[in-house]
């Protein structure tokens, strides 16, 4: 079986983090099996973790070029986990894989985090008389959960993150086959190699996108999340969405645009999220620097913060509550927000500080899929990359906010002063709002007549919903649009519907 990575990526570190990894220069099982049972036990919900065979390690890093294994030995070693795997309390087995890597065969077993946690299995696989354990990933190393950190593992026994949860109102058929192998093929794993030769059901389960007993198996949440079409379906109010005040919402809060709801998969919604900043909202601003032949030259808004802020609010937002992202784009500020605040280890100060770091993450396979595209960043380096990003481009640091409850969480990033003063003269947001406003309200008022069209009954609520705007806004591109067509309701609010037809001239012609 092949991993849902390529070898080369685990081993540079760059996707996974080295807490992640255990590099073993040869088949040690007894040492190997209170790692895997430390894996599958997650006690800091990060997703598990890989063990590589036939790779040195040395202060934490693979040796290069790796050691590798005696193919010969691979087949005894695998013949030896089927009677381990049946010693792990409950049943667990680990995902395992032949890779090349260096001209060498290196053999990894994947450890997912398990479902069925807390997980025990003896201390010493190979010996007569085996005492069960529980053991947990402390740092780097596997350690025997005792004390307040047993009685923590058992605590979380409940508390399977949302993302892994199977769901049991889709079916297989709702993970979209040309979304997953998309996906591999970005991230280069060998999979993708695999098509043809296993049917979709089986490539799932390698993938460790699908849970339950084989004859009924359902997509976890992490699947629909990221190879569904439509997970709205399954997450509602899974989105985006854009409000633009172009005087800024304190002055003129009953003039702003309201940009159409971002759907889709988690990564394809960020990436339309990142599309619409780089085409409408990043500017870049040249100044010349007395005594120097050099301008300086610098942005609104730093791309690379942006991209990080937006990542992680769909990485660390609460699924289970149906609020969308929302993003409020003022004259001199961006704030993105999302439900569900950071871990409650996390403090204030670490965020002023730029060195947060959480005990556990609430959706740690979804992260796993981010990271694997390099859309976030390795664990606990999001908040210093965005710190270190502003600082460089000299923005102003970024402002973080959260309720004691931890129900939500907000982060602003002012606009660089210089470019605030250079454009003193220009409604900076307004000048976002005419790019765009006019082709989006547009396309708006077609779809208001299809929907009407359609379906001649549809309420205003019906069609806000539908578009992902308020009623409010509705209303008002109804007036926009009698303009040039006769619309109105006949009968009353349950039982009626709607009339519409052209205008036989425009009102500026009436007016002529």
């Amino acid at each position: 079986m092949a991993l849902p990575i390529s070898i080369e990526k685990l081993l540079s570190g760059g996707v996974v983090e080295s807490s992640r990894i255990e590099y073993k220069e040869g088949w040690n099982p007894d040492a190997i099996y209170r790692s895997i049972c430390a894996f599958a036990n997650d006690f800091d919900n990060i997703g598990g973790g890989y063990i590589v065979v036939g790779v040195e390690e040395k202060n934490g890093r693979p040796v290069r070029p790796v050691k590798g294994i005696d193919i010969d030995k691979i087949e005894p070693i695998e013949k030896d986990m089927i009677g381990f795997n049946n010693l792990i309390k409950p049943f667990y087995y680990p995902k395992t894989s032949i890779e090349e890597i260096d001209g060498k065969k290196v053999f990894v077993i994947w450890a997912h985090g398990g479902l069925n946690r807390p997980y025990e299995v003896p201390e010493c696989v190979t010996a007569k008389e085996k005492k069960h354990k529980l053991f947990i990933r402390y740092n780097s190393s596997s350690i025997e959960a005792k004390g307040d950190l047993k009685t923590e593992l058992f605590d979380l026994t409940a508390r399977i993150p949302f993302d892994d949860m199977p769901n049991q109102d889709a079916k297989l058929s709702d993970i979209s086959r040309s979304r997953v192998f998309d996906y591999l093929n970005k991230i280069g794993s060998k999979l993708t190699e695999e098509e043809g030769t296993k049917g979709f059901k089986e490539l799932l389960e390698q993938m460790n996108l699908v849970a339950g007993p084989p004859e009924a198996l359902y997509p976890r949440n992490c699947a629909l999340m990221m190879f569904n079409d439509h997970p709205e379906k399954f997450f509602p109010y899974m989105q985006a969405n854009i409000t633009v005040f172009p005087k800024g919402k304190l002055n003129d809060p009953d003039n702003f645009i309201e940009v159409p709801a971002i759907y889709g998969p988690v990564d394809a919604i960020i990436d339309k999220v990142l599309g619409y900043f780089k085409t409408n909202i990043i500017k870049e601003a040249v100044s010349k620097v007395p005594g120097k032949k050099e301008a300086k030259r610098f942005f609104n808004y730093p791309y690379e913060a942006l991209e990080e802020i937006i990542c992680n609010a769909f990485y660390h937002r609460d699924y289970r509550e149906h609020e969308p992202v929302d993003i409020v784009i003022e004259p001199d500020f961006i704030s993105v927000s999302n439900v569900g605040g950071p871990d409650r280890a996390v403090k204030m100060e670490d965020f002023e500080s730029g060195t947060p770091k959480p005990r556990r993450y609430r959706n740690r396979r979804l992260g796993d899929f981010l990271k694997e595209l390099d859309l976030t960043e390795g664990k606990s380096t999001g908040i210093t990359t965005v710190r270190a990003k502003l600082k460089s481009n000299g923005s102003p640091a970024a402002i973080y906010e959260f309720d004691e409850e931890r129900t939500w969480f907000c982060a602003t990033v002012k606009i660089h002063p210089e470019f605030l003063k250079q454009q003193s003269d220009i409604d900076v947001a307004q000048n976002v709002a005419q790019n765009v406003a006019q082709n989006q309200i547009t396309q708006r008022h077609q779809k208001i007549l299809e929907l009407i069209q359609e379906n001649s009954s549809i309420s205003q609520e019906e069609i806000a919903q539908i578009l992902g705007v308020t009623r409010r806004t509705i209303n008002r591109d109804l007036d926009k649009l009698r303009e040039t067509y006769k619309i109105e309701w006949r009968g009353s609010s349950k039982s009626g519907n709607w009339i519409v037809s052209p205008l036989p001239e425009t009102a500026n012609e009436r007016k002529k």
